[in-house]
């Protein structure tokens, strides 16, 4: 990789790095929550034309292999990624004593794993969307990734806000 830098600095790679893996999030994050806000209020009658209606009436189903692609590649990014926020600005942070912005970065941390965990389980549940018997289990578990990526995608957010990525 050190023939990248010939061609440009390493703070720019990394900030190149950081824009993908940010519209890499968006992505996923409008995905997820299209999707669970489908299965949570579904449009239960057709005519009413508002945005909101538009908005939910989507096809869940057609969103799982993007937001479990999505999902797997904006993680990859996010732990190389890692490996620069660990030295060059959770350093700095725990010298200034931001302890409640690196306890809620653990956390991301954490729940992301946990949705790497549970993308089986929610890749087979979407891909048996007609079975009623997984109704439930299908709502709650896209809930609970889309919560846990509009938590993360927020905190992120905070984390760059608090030390600028590049400083």
């Amino acid at each position: 990789m050190d023939f990248l830098f010939d061609y440009i600095a390493v703070e720019t790679f990394w900030t190149i790095l950081l824009i993908i893996h940010g519209l890499l999030a968006v992505a996923l994050l409008g995905a997820l929550t299209h999707q669970a806000m489908a299965v949570a209020m579904p449009v239960r009658q057709a005519g009413n034309d508002s945005f909101v209606t538009r908005f939910r009436a989507v096809s869940g189903p057609r969103y799982t292999n993007a937001v479990c692609v999505l999902w797997i590649i904006t993680f990859i990014l996010g732990a190389w990624i890692y490996v620069k926020y660990r030295i060059h600005i959770r350093v700095p942070i725990e010298q200034q004593g931001y302890w409640k912005t690196l306890g809620v970065f653990e956390l991301k941390e954490h729940l992301t794993t946990f949705g790497i965990g549970l993308l089986p389980i929610y890749w087979y549940l979407w891909m048996n969307p007609k079975n009623p018997a997984y109704d439930s289990a299908r709502k709650w578990i896209t809930i609970c990734l889309a919560a846990t990526c509009w938590y993360a995608f927020l905190v992120g957010h905070i984390v760059n806000n608090v030390r600028g990525y590049a400083s």
